[in-house]
């Protein structure tokens, strides 16, 4: 099993990059996705976070209401923490279960925005760092319906992505059109595939 760091910053368009690997064979998991699962009423990181941020984080159907939590968590760097203290936990375990499940001669790709920051990229056999500027991820976030103010404070809570490529095995540049990305998934996935 070939495991994989996928990351970049917030609008570089990390999932399309991870689809268009994922048409090409690879087994792909969002990390994001797996945190929001942990969200919902019932799990039990959903009973650690709101006992931490109180019920005022909930929606109507007693599910954690991300943006909610959000707004807390980004304006107060030490509750931050604490929140990816319990959901980063959690989903280490998660991913370990996903790993142990799948055959051995696939190539799984994790996506994640903080895997460098984390210094979790390390447990991977190779990093891919999606690429594109601030300009252009401003305004894929603003198309996907972010507020501009919300995505300042995400921006800068990240690594700058000039200093994130520095520990890329492979630089996806995804600022352009989609045939420049789908070009250089297939040329990564083929030397991924290649490397013993």
């Amino acid at each position: 099993m070939k495991k994989i760091a996928l990351t970049g910053n917030i609008g570089c368009g990390k999932s399309t990059v991870a689809s268009l690997f994922e048409k090409l064979g690879a087994f792909t998991v969002d990390a994001d996705k797996l945190i929001h699962g942990f969200y919902r009423k019932g799990h039990p990181v959903h009973k650690k976070v709101v006992e931490l941020f109180g019920e005022s984080i909930l929606d109507d159907a007693g599910n954690i209401d991300r943006k909610k939590l959000a707004n807390i968590v980004f304006s107060d760097e030490s509750k931050l923490r604490l929140l990816e203290k319990i959901t980063h936990r959690e989903l280490y375990k998660e991913l370990d279960k996903i790993f142990s499940s799948l055959p051995e001669d696939v190539v799984v790709l994790v996506e994640a925005s903080l895997l460098i920051e984390k210094g979790t990229y390390k447990n991977y056999d190779k990093t891919i760092v999606v690429y594109a500027p601030y300009e252009v991820c401003l305004e894929r976030a603003l198309k996907k319906g972010f507020a501009e103010e919300d995505f300042k404070r995400r921006w800068e809570k990240q690594m700058p992505i000039e200093e994130k490529v520095k520990f890329a095995d492979f630089v996806i540049d995804n600022s352009g059109p989609l045939e420049d990305t789908e070009r250089q998934v297939k040329e990564v996935y083929k030397l991924i595939k290649e490397d013993p």
